[in-house]
């Protein structure tokens, strides 16, 4: 076995032991432990617990990688491997009792910094809606057994994610971008959980996705998943506080890239 389908088989048992627990204590009731960067942006005690259940199996199976968590931070390796983790991607979903959320597991080669790293292999289990998308570099992706694809041009218009940011300050933007790209669009969705949207785009469910300020984390293993079912993943304005990552089929992802690319 290569070592992307070994990764992308460790990433899949541990996202779905970390999926069990997180759909156990969303079902015991959810208690807030923290906000993070606004009052909107939530920690739950769960998010701790299933990362801290995350990083002890990595440790386990895998001492010598490394390892950046949403909750925890990051751990320097020294295999050159890093796992990129979101415990609870979707948080305020899963406060909220709405059922899109998911954990979200990628395994990269190199510094854990997007703009250089490698992924090698995801999983982003989705407890509540019972599926776990899975990727490995050059083994395509895949959702419970079946195999994933973009979807292809879409004359008719294009269905569209997209998030917006925690900070009210930011939210204007959001909607004048999001106001750019609904010529293209047949319909915009709003699910609140970034790896899912990816996965969604990957299963071709969703035509594209676009968001700023997304973390490594929100986006390692959906940007995989993506690339692998055949689209195309892009981030744009890496050096401002907030870089757009656009992703989507081939045609898809080109239109959304010329006209977010393009300054207003």
């Amino acid at each position: 076995m290569t070592l992307e389908l070994e990764l992308r088989e460790l990433a899949t048992e541990i996202a779905e032991e970390a999926g069990r627990l997180a759909r156990t204590r969303r079902q015991e009731g959810v208690r807030l432990a923290a906000t993070k960067s606004s009052l909107a942006d939530i920690v739950t005690e769960a998010d701790r617990e299933v990362e801290a259940l995350i990083r002890a199996r990595l440790r386990t199976a895998r001492a010598d990688d490394g390892f950046l968590g949403e909750e925890s931070g990051a751990e320097v390796g020294s295999s050159g491997i890093t796992w990129v983790v979101d415990p609870i991607d979707g948080t305020v979903n899963y406060a909220y009792g709405i059922p899109a959320y998911n954990v979200s597991i990628a395994a990269v080669r190199g510094e854990p910094d997007p703009a250089t790293w490698e992924a090698l292999a995801g999983a982003v289990n989705a407890p509540a809606l019972g599926e776990t998308f899975t990727a490995a570099r050059g083994y395509g992706a895949w959702v419970n057994g079946s195999r994933l694809a973009v979807t292809a041009a879409t004359p008719a218009g294009a269905l569209l994610a997209t998030g917006f940011g925690y900070d009210p300050a930011t939210h204007e933007g959001d909607i004048a971008t999001v106001a750019r790209v609904m010529p293209m669009a047949r319909d915009l969705r709003r699910m609140g959980a970034a790896a899912l949207d990816l996965a969604f785009v990957a299963a071709g469910r969703l035509d594209g996705y676009f968001e700023r300020g997304l973390r490594p984390w929100d986006f390692a293993a959906g940007a995989l998943l993506v690339e692998e079912a055949g689209g195309v993943v892009s981030r744009i304005d890496v050096d401002s506080p907030r870089p757009m990552l656009i992703a989507g089929g081939p045609d898809v992802h080109a239109r959304m890239l010329a006209i977010l690319d393009e300054k207003p």
